[in-house]
């Protein structure tokens, strides 16, 4: 398909933070072909018209940390430290879910995200073939990998059930939907994954040359138990496992010291900061500021919708850039553009894509529609800080991936809505 946007005001998200009013955007296949105030006829001969004006128009925002079939536990259980919460509530009720179950969680999901721009997601889970059909399916972008657990010593994880499941996943998937999807391996983190299994991850995630997935000192039971079992922090244990030398997305890191963060940066790991499941479960702040100083990219996640309880990344972009302001009662911590940066253009750089999360001729055309006709813009002094802290998810009008439109003015295009909705009420009536 050929589309034209005409007369956007587009936040382009590229190093100058460029944003070009009366701007059109022509996208052809799955790229933006071209841009600018104008544009010859010859070029966008046979295009479909998109009127953009009163729009903006910028880059889909990618979700760094989710669980997306969670959504099945959303409201179940809240107002609990991480530990009760996950191992009272959460793993009992996930005991109970059929690969059927997470298939029509992660629609749900998606659904959500295309609603509110996400465009793309870094996901980790299980019954991973049920997500990857879903994500198939509805068009929208993901990073997809196996949560694993163990704590066997091995030394032979040949026989391993979570492994080999990831293994087989990864090589089935890897590249799929015409590059959508992509894997990685998961060790879902150190208190639930012996060393010795983690190294085995490490191993796999080398052979098949792919990035790991871990959550890292997400709370401060999580830091002082690896000191006491480890005699280290969990940054430094998973450094000295080799798990840092694969391309790294690492979630939460509320709880890493000024040296793990050096660690970090060394290795090029990212840091995926989620500020509302980490306020919500009281696990701390994440000391992004610090960690952005010394240079280690950081992206914004949701974390789970069971945690949250929502996937609404604008909300994310809000919190990002008003918590750090408040705990350390500076008032330049984090600008409303860094933030920003890290819904967008660090999500893409922890995924290792430069055409992802910027408007660019030549890029993805990876794209979302925000209407600005609303009393919440007016009047429009400044986009930039418009996005960081009066935008809504609601206000997304269009939701384009890889140049297909899958969600427009309430509609979604490749989902089943009432479907969807059906097979989640008769999900929780067998479950809760």
């Amino acid at each position: 398909m050929k589309y034209l946007f005409k007369n956007a005001l587009v936040v382009t998200m590229n190093e100058g933070l460029d944003v070009l009013e009366s701007c059109h955007v022509l996208v052809e296949s799955d790229r933006i072909k071209a841009m600018g105030s104008s544009l010859s006829p010859e070029l966008t001969e046979g295009a479909q018209i998109i009127d953009a004006e009163g729009k903006l128009l910028m880059p889909g925002l990618i979700n760094g940390h989710s669980h997306v079939p969670m959504t099945l536990l959303r409201n179940f259980a809240d107002d609990m430290n991480l530990q009760t919460w996950l191992f009272d509530h959460i793993f009992p009720a996930e005991g109970k879910l059929t690969g059927e179950d997470v298939h029509w969680g992660t629609q749900l999901g998606i659904m959500e995200m295309l609603a509110t721009g996400t465009t793309c997601f870094i996901d980790m889970y299980f019954f991973m073939d049920d997500i990857a059909r879903a994500a198939e399916l509805s068009g929208i972008r993901a990073q997809l990998s196996r949560g694993m657990t163990g704590q066997d010593k091995g030394p032979d994880f040949s026989e391993n059930k979570s492994l080999n499941e990831s293994i087989e996943f990864y090589k089935k998937w890897n590249g799929a939907a015409g590059g959508r999807i992509t894997g990685a391996f998961a060790p879902h983190a150190i208190y639930t994954c012996s060393p010795e299994y983690i190294e085995a991850i490490r191993d796999a995630a080398e052979k098949y040359e792919a990035p790991i997935h871990v959550h890292l000192d997400e709370t401060k039971v999580e830091h002082e138990d690896s000191l006491k079992n480890f005699g280290k922090t969990p940054a430094r244990h998973l450094y000295d496992l080799g798990v840092f030398d694969r391309k790294t997305v690492a979630a939460h890191c509320v709880w890493v010291t000024g040296e793990d963060l050096e660690l970090l940066k060394e290795k090029g790991v990212s840091m995926v900061h989620n500020p509302t499941s980490n306020l919500k479960l009281a696990s701390g702040v994440a000391p992004v500021p610090a960690a952005m100083a010394d240079g280690v990219n950081v992206l914004l996640g949701t974390d789970g919708a069971s945690s949250n309880n929502n996937l609404n990344m604008f909300e994310e972009i809000n919190r990002a850039a008003l918590i750090h302001k408040g705990t350390t009662l500076n008032p330049l911590l984090i600008s409303a553009a860094e933030s920003l940066k890290m819904a967008t253009v660090n999500g893409a750089k922890a995924l290792g894509r430069e055409d992802l999360g910027i408007v660019k001729a030549g890029g993805k055309a990876d794209l979302i529609l925000l209407d600005l006709d609303k009393p919440h813009f007016m009047p429009l002094h400044n986009p930039i800080s418009a996005l960081a802290y009066s935008a809504e998810g609601s206000d997304v009008c269009l939701t384009m991936v890889d140049g297909r439109i899958l969600y427009e003015n309430g509609e979604f295009k490749t989902i089943d809505k009432e479907k969807v909705y059906y097979s989640i009420r008769k999900i929780c009536e067998r479950i809760f």
